[in-house]
C-alpha cells in the first residue's frame, strides 16, 4: 500500500518547503492548509515529482477541523509521516488586547496546541499499527525561554517541545519516531502576519532561509532525532537558558524581542 506524508501549513514558509522535500523523494503528499487556492497552486508545482498529490483545506483553527482532516486523509490511506507546521503567533504586550489581541493568541493556542496534539494522538497509533511512520513537529527556539510581548506564542512553542520529548520517550521500542524541530528566526509570512519585523533579534542573527531549515529539520527527523535545533547561534541561544538564572533569561528575551 501507498504511504502517505501529511503536511500541515503546507501553503507558505516552511510547509512548501517541506512538501518540495516529499515530492522530490517521490512520496505521496496530503496538502492541508486554510487556502484551497495557494494548495492548488503548490499542488500543480509538485505533481510532476511527486506520487501523488491530494488537498484537503482546512482550518485548524476550528476543532472539529483536525478530525476531519485526519478522517479524510486516512481514509483508505496509510500515512507514514506528519508534518505539524501549522503554527499562528502574536507581537504584542500580553494584556494590550486592541486589535484583536486575544482573538489571535486563542487562535495561536488552538492551532499551536491543540491541533497539533489532537493530530498526534491520532497518528501514534495509526502509524504503530501500520508498523511505523515519523511524526515532525515544528516548534521552535522560542520553546526554550519565556517570551516577554510574544508570550502566548512562547509557551506554545514550550509546550511543543515538552510534548514531543515526553511522547517520543514514550515510544522508544516502537517503530514510531516524534521529532521536534526547533529552529530560531527564519524567514517566512509569519514575520509579518505576526508583526515581528523591526526586533532587535532580527538584526543581530537574520533569519534563515526556509528551504535550508526544512532540509535540515527533515533529515534529522528521518535520523530519529527528538530535538534539532539548526544553525550555531540557535543551539547557544536553546541552551544558555538552561545554564542561566530564569530572572536573567527572561530579562534578556525582553532585550532580543524588542522593536529597536
Amino acid at each position: 500500500m501507498t504511504k502517505w506524508t501529511l503536511i500541515t501549513g503546507a501553503s507558505e514558509g516552511l510547509g512548501v518547503e517541506f512538501a518540495k522535500i516529499a515530492a522530490a523523494e517521490g512520496r505521496a503528499l496530503i496538502l492541508t492548509a486554510r487556502s484551497a487556492d495557494k494548495l492548488n497552486a503548490l499542488a500543480e508545482t509538485l505533481r510532476t515529482k511527486a506520487q501523488e498529490v491530494i488537498m484537503i483545506p482546512a482550518d485548524l483553527n476550528q476543532l472539529e477541523e483536525a478530525e476531519r482532516l485526519w478522517a479524510e486523509a486516512t481514509a483508505g490511506r496509510e500515512i507514514d509521516m506528519l508534518v505539524n507546521n501549522a503554527g499562528l503567533g502574536r507581537n504584542g504586550a500580553f494584556a494590550q488586547d486592541t486589535s484583536g489581541g486575544w482573538a489571535r493568541e486563542l487562535s495561536s493556542i488552538t492551532v499551536n496546541i491543540t491541533a497539533l496534539t489532537r493530530l498526534m494522538k491520532l497518528a501514534v497509533p495509526h502509524m504503530d499499527n501500520a508498523g511505523g511512520g515519523t511524526i515532525l513537529n515544528v516548534a521552535s527556539t522560542a520553546g526554550f525561554l519565556p517570551g516577554p510581548n510574544m508570550a502566548v506564542y512562547h509557551a506554545t512553542k514550550a509546550y511543543v517541545l515538552s510534548l514531543s520529548e515526553a511522547v517520543a520517550f514514550e515510544l522508544r521500542g516502537t517503530k514510531v519516531r516524534i521529532s521536534a524541530l526547533c529552529p530560531g528566526a527564519t524567514e517566512t509570512a509569519f514575520f509579518d502576519v505576526a508583526d515581528m519585523r523591526g526586533m532587535r533579534l532580527l538584526k543581530l542573527a537574520p533569519p534563515a532561509r526556509a528551504d535550508k531549515v526544512a532540509q535540515a529539520g527533515w533529515q534529522a527527523a528521518l535520523k530519529g532525532r527528538r530535538v534539532f535545533v539548526p544553525g550555531v547561534m540557535n543551539k547557544v541561544f536553546a541552551f544558555l537558558p538552561r545554564l542561566s538564572p530564569r530572572a536573567m533569561v527572561v530579562r534578556l528575551a525582553n532585550i532580543f524581542l524588542a522593536k529597536s
